[in-house]
């Protein structure tokens, strides 16, 4: 590593650390009604589209209407999406001529956008067109993102409200969340990655003659607009199928060092906005720093893996990575996206070291709550917290409290479905996944990689994420409805816990803090915290990563390769 390699963590860590809690605390002002300096262009418009969509802003949901709302919004946004993939040939803007998206291929592709995981099936360059991928996949990053972001606003009032029968606005807060963060966030990172030299145009592809005298067909589109929601919304899905390592997505170092911290932005930012929408700034640096101690950890794991494959394979470092920004880079990238619930990759997993791949796997199987997608990430993290809470209130023989609410039999049920079901998908899907011809045939590679292979792809779809490691043909009818079952449940299975759980701790009376109250804005708790987080994925899962990715570091030691 040299010196810029070294500097770059800490730089992104830095700015993040300072940048969050800004962000975060002016979120909660604008996404509860606050006045704020964007208030004077934007509430005009929210008000229109109150109007316009008949939304009475002070009329409060009930937890189910909360529920219903949020599955008939997606259910709605999935079926447009659908449409429009497989109607594409007959509608404009489409200078390619592109054909009409085959039926498996646009359920799995409408379920990936409508729940934030934007696994690709397909290369986007190729397949869809551009009025495809502008109003329908464009369109469902910042709803699957702003859908996110409202659960975890309901999620927040439940928590601070007591004897309440409602829990907030499911369309004034999903309103509010385009309107006041997403779109100004993403018309900011947009101008400056067309600066920056990424495309953003209709005109149809270029043509261009190489110096041996041979034609080339350069794809063009509207890539930056797309490329500022897919990272600010961790969403992940790439315009090309190249995704972010492609030179139209990420020009030039600075648009990969801004889209690394467009990445953890939101995330890290969500963070303190449960912090001050509950009334507990330092609880909300506590769980800020276990999620950064478990991202550094893995990154510090990630690289010295990496190092012993270079020295025990030396003629293989920058196979499958962007030479353009270097392999530690690339490394650091692979885990921001999958710690974060974002998918998008500048580099191939496929071509990093087996324990490098057990650490990507490692954060999407707890959860993905170190940071984890917008908003998802974050009331991910608040059942962890409650399983925390519930295990050291056994621990002294005390009823849990959290946030002064009592953790009851309902909460830590809802809670621990929310933490398992996504877990049961990955291991029912990975097994019948070995055991189905058709499914064990699309690997790539045999051996231990092959099977890393097939867990890593039921892991990105069940905890949301959207990264593979490529060695994987996904686009086969079985991979395509059960890969898309496994979206679904990951996402929903975790979102009506979360709104049940709301509900619950809404209705519930506030009990006053006692000497016999545990914590939960120190370091005690973070470590506690970080412990379960480690034990529950670990338990879980350490099993069938012992078939993958530690078999295989072990048989690189001997100079085997698969």
């Amino acid at each position: 590593m040299n010196t810029h390699e070294w500097l770059y963590l800490p730089s992104l860590g830095l700015l993040l650390t300072l940048s969050a809690p800004i962000l975060g605390s002016w979120m909660a002002k604008a996404l509860s009604g606050e006045r704020t300096f964007l208030s004077r262009f934007i509430l005009p418009v929210e008000r229109a589209v109150y109007r316009f969509a008949g939304i009475q802003p002070e009329r409060e949901m009930h937890w189910r209407t909360y529920l219903i709302s949020v599955l008939v919004f997606n259910g709605l946004g999935f079926l447009a999406l659908l449409a429009l993939q497989m109607t594409q040939r007959y509608l404009p803007l489409n200078p390619q001529r592109l054909p009409n998206v085959p039926g498996w291929l646009a359920f799995n592709t409408a379920v990936s956008f409508m729940t934030n995981t934007n696994w690709q099936a397909y290369s986007g360059e190729s397949t869809l067109s551009y009025l495809t991928q502008m109003a329908g996949l464009g369109v469902q990053n910042f709803l699957s993102a702003g859908t996110g972001i409202a659960v975890l606003l309901a999620l927040a009032r439940g928590m601070v409200r007591h004897s309440a029968e409602t829990i907030g606005n499911f369309w004034c807060d999903i309103t509010r969340t385009a309107l006041y963060v997403l779109l100004p966030l993403s018309l900011v990172m947009s101008l400056v990655l067309v600066q920056q030299g990424a495309v953003q145009t209709l005109a149809a592809n270029a043509t261009a003659h190489t110096i041996g005298g041979a034609t080339q067909i350069i794809p063009l589109g509207p890539v930056a607009s797309q490329v500022a929601i897919k990272q600010l919304g961790t969403n992940g899905g790439g315009y090309f199928g190249a995704n972010s390592a492609h030179p139209f997505e990420n020009p030039t170092p600075l648009t990969n060092f801004l889209e690394l911290f467009a990445i953890l932005l939101l995330p890290a930012a969500l963070v303190f906005t449960y912090g001050k929408m509950t009334g507990s700034k330092r609880h909300g640096w506590v769980l800020y720093g276990s999620m950064l101690f478990l991202l550094s950890a893995g990154v510090a794991g990630a690289l010295i893996a990496d190092k012993y494959m270079q020295n025990s394979m030396p003629g293989l470092p920058f196979e499958g990575v962007e030479t353009r920004f270097g392999r530690t880079t690339s490394i650091l990238w692979s885990l921001f996206t999958t710690a974060a619930s974002n998918g998008s990759v500048n580099a191939m997993h496929g071509s990093m070291a087996p324990l490098t791949n057990l650490v990507q796997m490692f954060n999407m199987m707890v959860g993905e709550v170190i940071f984890g997608g917008v908003g998802s990430g974050m009331y991910g993290m608040i059942l962890c917290v409650i399983l925390t809470v519930f295990i050291a209130g056994l621990m002294v023989g005390r009823t849990p409290e959290y946030l002064g609410k009592r953790i009851g039999r309902y909460t830590i049920i809802w809670a621990s479905i929310g933490l398992l079901l996504p877990s049961a998908v990955i291991m029912v899907g990975t097994a019948i996944s070995c055991l189905v011809p058709a499914a064990a045939a699309a690997r790539l590679n045999l051996g231990p990689r092959g099977f890393s292979e097939l867990i890593y792809a039921w892991t990105s779809a069940a905890e949301n994420n959207g990264s593979a490691m490529a060695g994987l043909n996904a686009s086969g009818t079985f991979f395509t409805i059960g890969l898309g079952i496994a979206m679904l449940v990951g996402r929903f299975g975790v979102i009506v816990p979360a709104l049940a759980i709301a509900g619950h701790l809404g209705q519930s009376k506030s009990v006053p803090p006692s000497s016999g109250t545990f914590p939960t804005d120190n370091t005690t708790f973070a470590v506690i915290l970080i412990s379960v987080i480690v034990l529950v994925g670990g338990l879980t899962f350490f099993p069938a990563l012992s078939l993958g990715p530690i078999i295989e570091h072990l048989l690189l030691g001997a100079n085997r390769l698969f």
